[in-house]
């Protein structure tokens, strides 16, 4: 039985080029999952800074009251939804007609804002106040000693949450093809639909994703060795 389910595979996946497929949703996944989260990292970073800046001035209350709404909104509601509002409604309406690639990343990344906004505001909270006090006083401003100052240390607490927020990205664009996007997934689906045997590729996706997952963890891991060893020189 598994002979002739591997065989099956081979066939679709050499003879009938589904390892092109294969190759571009892989491609697919990682540019949603890193683009996704750089996209993140602004925007959670400059949503972190506008909930901790004290609201003495009208702008900062402002700010601060719309990225609680975006928070509030993508943290709320699946990825999913936000795939299909966004390529089936929003779009449309607006008569802006985007690659349903690029949709997945935009949407992504903003997904992943409203997560990261929460990781950067804990990362800033656990920096010694000190340390922008201390920038405040030889005369930077307080945009410019937080960026170069309190945020650097941040993302040094942060980053094992970080590697957590682009694994969970990596993951979750398996939802991609309810916008026509190919991924990983969707790859697969085509070779298992081409001989009704969806036992072997999904087995195989389900390691290719998990190769994923371990390389991502491994690199994190040593990324933040690295930045402990920086820290003890210091």
């Amino acid at each position: 039985m598994w002979e002739a389910k591997w065989n099956a595979f081979i066939k679709t996946f050499i003879e009938s080029e589904g390892y092109i497929r294969v190759l571009t949703g892989l491609k697919n996944t990682a540019l949603i999952a890193v683009i996704g989260l750089l996209i993140g990292i602004v925007i959670g970073t400059l949503i972190a800074i506008a909930a901790v800046t004290p609201k003495y001035k009208v702008a900062p209350r402002i700010f601060d009251g719309i990225g609680k709404v975006y928070v509030g909104f993508f943290r709320g509601t699946p990825m999913v939804v936000q795939l299909l509002l966004t390529y089936y409604v929003l779009l449309p309406l607006l008569g802006i007609k985007i690659d349903s690639l690029m949709v997945c990343i935009i949407v992504f990344g903003m997904n992943s804002g409203a997560y990261v906004s929460e990781i950067m505001r804990s990362g800033i909270q656990s920096v010694d106040g000190g340390q922008l006090e201390a920038a405040r006083a030889v005369g930077l401003p307080y945009g410019t000693s937080m960026i170069k100052v309190v945020i650097p240390q941040a993302i040094k607490n942060i980053l094992p949450t970080l590697g957590n927020e682009f694994i969970t990205l990596i993951k979750e664009t398996s939802v991609v093809s309810f916008v026509g996007a190919l991924d990983l997934y969707t790859a697969f689906s085509y070779i298992g639909s081409n001989n009704y045997e969806f036992m072997v590729p999904y087995l195989v996706m389900a390691a290719i994703y998990l190769t994923l997952i371990l390389v991502v963890t491994l690199l994190v891991r040593i990324l933040e060795r690295r930045m402990k060893k920086s820290d003890r020189r210091h």
